[in-house]
């Protein structure tokens, strides 16, 4: 996969847009234009699992790699979960392995820049187009929620 940019600034302070991103209540509502009942199982700690999951209990796996509170989080791909089994191994699970998802946020002027880079491996091109297509889409909400006062 080419590495991909999004890019979002956002009417708030780097706090607030980190609170939105990983809160328990507003992650589930940004992400949900990836999918209906999107939400995260973590503690969202350096070197912690991340299970990203939908309704059926279908998502990813990552680990946090890197974070930096209100600047940085490095999420690397794991593998995948199929109703609520963790697979590391299937070739749809490697497929993801290696992959990356980086979050940076810098404040200028009492706003803030956001930008998410992913890459690191092949995912399928209708697994691209959906997230082309539903990046713009949860930025556009988690910007409404955290500009909020």
């Amino acid at each position: 996969m080419e590495d991909k940019k999004f890019n979002i600034e956002i009417d708030a302070p780097p706090s607030k847009v980190w609170e939105t991103l990983w809160g328990d209540e507003t992650y589930p509502q940004w992400t949900s234009p990836f999918c209906e009942g999107s939400h995260a199982v973590t503690d969202w700690q350096k070197g912690s699992k991340v299970l990203f999951l939908d309704h059926n209990k279908d998502g990813g796996i990552a680990m946090i790699e890197d974070k930096k509170p209100n600047e940085f989080m490095s999420l690397k791909m794991l593998g995948e979960v199929k109703g609520g089994v963790e697979d590391y191994e299937s070739e749809a699970a490697c497929g993801m392995a290696g992959g990356f998802e980086n979050y940076t946020l810098t404040e200028t002027n009492g706003k803030t820049y956001l930008e998410i880079h992913m890459g690191g491996t092949d995912f399928p091109k209708e697994m691209m187009d959906y997230m082309y297509d539903a990046w713009p889409k949860a930025l556009h909400e988690l910007k409404r929620i955290a500009e909020q006062d």
